[in-house]
């Protein structure tokens, strides 16, 4: 800018008074100070801006100009510091949370009905993708928060540990029992999980590579894999007889009490994991993230 802000905040405020003497009130400064101003203006930008007398001060052609352009540069300078005060006083925000759909609707869900409750002005946005792509978006700075599965330690960014959970394998009970049937003899999980059709999710979900991770160390190959697109369906799949599901337990404790779903004891069950939030860093992150953040805190 090539004008002192100061000085065209001066003149603005003269030319909305009329009045040297009242704009110099408003300013809380000198009625020399604004004019020693006013002169620099004018003479800065090589035009008359005011014709002074007895009544007050009146905008010459260029100063009407001028007036007016600075009219919406103020406006838009006061609706903007407007903004920031609501933010501060309403709680007005906007919070994008990363995670799949699963960890949506059984981890964060619960979380978000109080926190909305208590926090009606701020925006939450929810992206549903693996946790493999939401820690991407995080790392880039697309994400505020991302809901994922922390195996191996694999977060390089802040992490609020939520709980410890346990993938099972899980499958209709008449699926299973058929199974024993073609092969005309019982069935250790393993061989259960060998000759079965095995659906798991995507093979870039971190629980995929988790799985088949497991999978090699224990030797168990099988014969089909069937790839599933979020653990709903897997979920829902395993309950209509299609195959053997790879859950995480939690998800699934109301299922397998009623009996519409069976655990298969693993031989050497698969190690727990930390499922949480993970966030940038103190500076890195709005009022709204850490009013989020600090809420889940107190509620876990």
């Amino acid at each position: 800018m090539n004008n002192n802000l100061n000085q065209l905040k001066i003149f603005y405020v003269v030319a909305a008074e009329g009045n040297i003497s009242a704009a110099a009130r408003k300013l809380f400064i000198s009625q020399p100070a604004i004019s020693m101003a006013l002169s620099k203006l004018e003479e800065s930008l090589d035009v008359t801006l005011l014709k002074r007398s007895s009544r007050g001060v009146s905008l010459t052609y260029e100063g009407k100009i001028l007036y007016e352009q600075l009219e919406t540069a103020f406006s838009a300078i006061d609706e903007g510091e407007q903004k920031i005060k609501n933010i501060k006083n309403l709680g007005l925000g906007k919070i994008k949370i990363g995670t799949s759909s699963s960890l949506c609707k059984f981890i964060l869900i619960p979380y978000l009905k109080k926190y909305i409750e208590e926090n009606p002005h701020i925006k939450i946005v929810i992206e549903c993708q693996s946790s493999a792509k939401s820690l991407r978006l995080l790392e880039n700075g697309r994400l505020d928060i991302a809901l994922v599965v922390n195996q191996e330690n694999n977060i390089k960014s802040d992490f609020l540990p939520l709980g410890e959970f346990e993938d099972i394998f899980i499958a209709n009970k008449t699926y299973i029992d058929n199974l024993k049937l073609r092969e005309k003899r019982e069935l250790s999980t393993n061989e259960i999980l060998k000759s079965g059709n095995l659906m798991l999710l995507d093979e870039e979900n971190l629980s995929r590579v988790f799985v088949d991770k497991y999978l090699r160390e224990h030797k168990i190959e099988a014969k089909g894999i069937i790839e599933v697109t979020s653990m709903d369906l897997l979920i829902d799949f395993a309950k209509i007889g299609m195959g053997i599901s790879c859950v995480i337990k939690q998800f699934v404790e109301d299922d397998l009490k009623n009996g519409s779903i069976t655990e298969l004891k693993l031989e050497t069950p698969m190690n727990k994991r930390t499922i949480g939030l993970a966030y940038p860093k103190l500076k890195s992150r709005s009022d709204s993230v850490t009013s989020f953040l600090d809420f889940v805190k107190k509620s876990i």
